[in-house]
């Protein structure tokens, strides 16, 4: 057996240790919290959420944890898969932007199905483990110079929601660690085809995060060196420094450096359709849209509109985005149907967008960005995007997030627990 290396040694002396949170970070757990499982409630109808929740059933019987919107019950694994699921399927969920890690997503999904599985778990136990599990999420990513092959969130999601997990369960945090590495699996080839199976990464690591738990906590051992061993995580899935993360272990929460999402787009959209929103064009005055911008951003959501595409390929397509946020002045998820996506007045707005190189060569790199605006009557107009709307540095004003709060309740179901809405921690902790 080999030995356990200093930083990841560190990293689960984190992870094991009495935290108290600032309040600060506390209130950001909660306001956090509250924002991912809202937006899980209203996903309860969305595309594929039925095939997933059918497979879900096929798993195995058992009412141990609630499934985020509606009343059903199934086993813990099974629940934070469907909720995984939810959580992620609309592009909806808070993001890591530094990281490009969605660490509450898959955290969220499978802390809440263990909580739900014990009975109950004291508030203040809960919102640490879900500290740290997002912050073992963020942190991985944050450590690595590597542009995305595997799919970020749910590789490193899988890890921190399996250490949070082991933390309230009392298993061995190591082996839940290192099994947790051994079930890190998916790839960005499901965002380049718009495929509804991206959300279905982070609903399989969700379930794999509980399942490492079960494993580690009967007995069943783990590498202990999954992180930093010749064939760990920074040798296969990511090149990186990863002391550049266990120097601040403890001292800087990364759940505070989150930011949530106020449209249901990829994030990468959310810079450029912010400032549209502030600047609430009239679309029939515009000639044309430029979006100079990263590679990364390009990569993203610089994808040809089409009116047959998917509304997983549209929800990524910023041609599509940009025309809803003219014509709607916001993104609802409701228009993403093959009727809306067809729509002629969209079609042509779309057609008039481009993204274009902005000459950055950091790979994993958001910014800087910058919009111009060609207008019909020959003028010409360029305006810098600093921050993304819903970042720390740029967060959304209370109408906004009311405003986003309200979206989310309408499309919910209504049998759904109104303390989603109206008190996540206590919806989270206590199953009643």
């Amino acid at each position: 057996m080999s030995a356990t290396p200093d930083n990841t040694a560190a990293l689960l002396q984190f992870a094991g240790a009495a935290h108290v949170l600032p309040d600060t970070v506390r209130a950001d757990a909660i306001r956090l919290l509250g924002d991912t499982l809202t937006i899980g409630a209203a996903a309860a109808d969305a595309p594929g959420e039925a095939h997933i929740l059918q497979t879900a059933r096929l798993f195995g019987s058992g009412d141990e944890a609630r499934l985020i919107g509606t009343s059903e019950r199934l086993p813990a694994p099974s629940a934070a898969f469907v909720n995984g699921y939810r959580v992620h399927c609309l592009e909806w969920d808070a993001v890591h932007e530094p990281a490009v890690v969605h660490a509450m997503s898959v955290v969220t999904a499978a802390l809440g199905a263990a909580i739900d599985r014990r009975g109950n778990c004291d508030p203040e136990e809960a919102l640490v483990a879900l500290a740290i599990g997002v912050d073992i999420a963020s942190g991985l990513g944050l450590s690595v110079d590597s542009a995305m092959r595997f799919f970020r969130p749910a590789v490193c999601g899988v890890m921190g929601a399996a250490v949070a997990v082991a933390r309230i369960d009392g298993a061995p945090l190591d082996d839940a660690l290192g099994l947790a590495y051994s079930s890190a699996a998916g790839t960005m080839q499901a965002h380049v085809e718009g495929s509804e199976t991206l959300p279905f990464q982070i609903a399989n690591a969700a379930r794999a995060a509980v399942t490492a738990s079960d494993l580690a906590k009967a007995g069943f051992g783990g590498p202990h060196n999954s992180l930093e061993g010749p064939f760990g995580f920074y040798k296969l899935f990511e090149d990186g420094d990863f002391a550049r993360y266990t120097k601040d272990l403890g001292q800087v929460w990364r759940i505070s450096e989150v930011s949530v999402k106020p449209f249901p787009s990829g994030r990468a959209s959310h810079a450029a359709l912010g400032k549209l929103a502030e600047l609430a064009l009239d679309p029939d005055a515009v000639q044309s849209i430029e979006l100079a911008c990263p590679p990364l951003i390009r990569r993203l959501v610089d994808r040809a509109y089409s009116p047959s595409m998917t509304s997983a390929w549209a929800r990524l397509c910023m041609p599509y985005l940009t025309a809803l946020m003219l014509v709607d002045g916001k993104i609802d998820p409701r228009r993403f149907t093959p009727k809306d996506i067809g729509e002629p007045k969209l079609a042509d707005i779309a057609a008039k967008v481009r993204l274009t190189d902005d000459g950055t060569t950091d790979g994993n790199a958001l910014f800087p960005q910058a919009l111009t605006i060609t207008f019909t009557d020959g003028t010409r107009k360029t305006h810098p995007v600093e921050h993304t709307l819903g970042s720390p540095q740029n967060p959304l004003s209370e109408t906004q997030a009311a405003a986003k709060y309200g979206l989310a309740r309408d499309l919910s179901h209504a049998d759904a627990d109104t303390r989603i809405f109206d008190d996540p921690l206590d919806y989270f902790t206590d199953p009643k």
